[in-house]
């Protein structure tokens, strides 16, 4: 019996250190696959060239607004694919006249690097710092964040608020109170919150942001469950608002009408 107990528990330190060493590879699936503009569907975007504060050169696309009054979305992708499987997505923000910048991180759609937490914040903020050396910043920059990049546009709107230089607004699609949470939902067997490296703890950060909020949220997200994007709802300030999705999963909000209701946010940050 105890050369048994022994056995589970050697094992059992073996898949914790094995779990811990590649844990990344859980969190971030990068597609290496360079794309363009054109071939996404969105031929009018720009590719724009970012140089990281730790010397890497990325690419990401970019389109100004092309109509008064609009807002320039800067879209931060969740851990999958590339900012080519975006093209739709930008697709109606650009024919409703507003301008979008999909950010591209390290390792991913050709990019050198490979992906960490700090190293994707550091992604963001070259992006950012590009807009504003366009004069592209404050209430005309609206931060969208999906799945694994709703961690990044909370960094990045909590980081801009707190340097007196708050965005506009801010859209997060599917977040999660942070990686950890995630994590310890789908390995309930292991320390998660101990293990985890890269946490994108957004429910420590909401409060900060000092931007009108949205979010919305599929009820049968089996990825990121909604109770977590409802908790981050709660510890968020006013103005804010949610569009809870009974039917919609995680993948295919925008197929039961996301889309429609972030427009409709985005004509009211506009007025406002």
């Amino acid at each position: 019996m105890f050369n048994a107990a022994v056995t589970v528990v050697v094992c059992y330190v073996a898949v914790l250190a094995l779990m811990y060493v590649v844990q990344r590879q859980f969190i971030y699936y990068p597609d290496a696959t360079p794309s363009t503009p054109a071939e996404a569907g969105v031929a009018e975007m720009a590719v724009v060239r970012l140089e990281t504060a730790d010397g890497l050169a990325l690419t990401s696309w970019l389109a100004r607004p092309s109509r008064t009054g609009r807002v320039t979305v800067v879209l931060f992708h969740g851990n999958a694919g590339t900012l080519a499987g975006r093209g739709s997505k930008a697709r109606l923000f650009l024919d409703a006249g507003h301008g979008v910048m999909l950010v591209e991180y390290r390792g991913y759609g050709g990019n050198p690097g490979h992906p960490t937490e700090q190293g994707l914040y550091a992604d963001a903020r070259a992006a950012l710092d590009h807009l504003d050396g366009l004069g592209i910043a404050g209430r005309d920059v609206v931060l969208y964040g999906e799945s694994l990049g709703t961690g990044v546009a909370t960094a990045m709107a909590a980081e801009r608020a707190r340097a007196g230089r708050p965005v506009g607004a801010v859209v997060l699609e599917s977040p999660f109170t942070s990686a950890a949470d995630v994590a310890q939902m789908r390995f309930p067997f292991l320390p998660a919150h101990a293990m985890l490296k890269d946490r994108f703890d957004s429910l420590s950060r909401i409060a900060a942001i000092a931007a009108p909020l949205f979010i919305v949220h599929g009820d049968r997200d089996g990825t990121v469950p909604a109770k977590l994007g409802r908790r981050l709802f709660a510890a968020a300030k006013d103005p804010k608002a949610a569009h809870w999705i009974a039917r919609a999963g995680h993948n295919d909000l925008y197929r039961h009408g996301a889309g429609a209701e972030v427009l409709a946010f985005l004509d009211r940050v506009a007025v406002e």
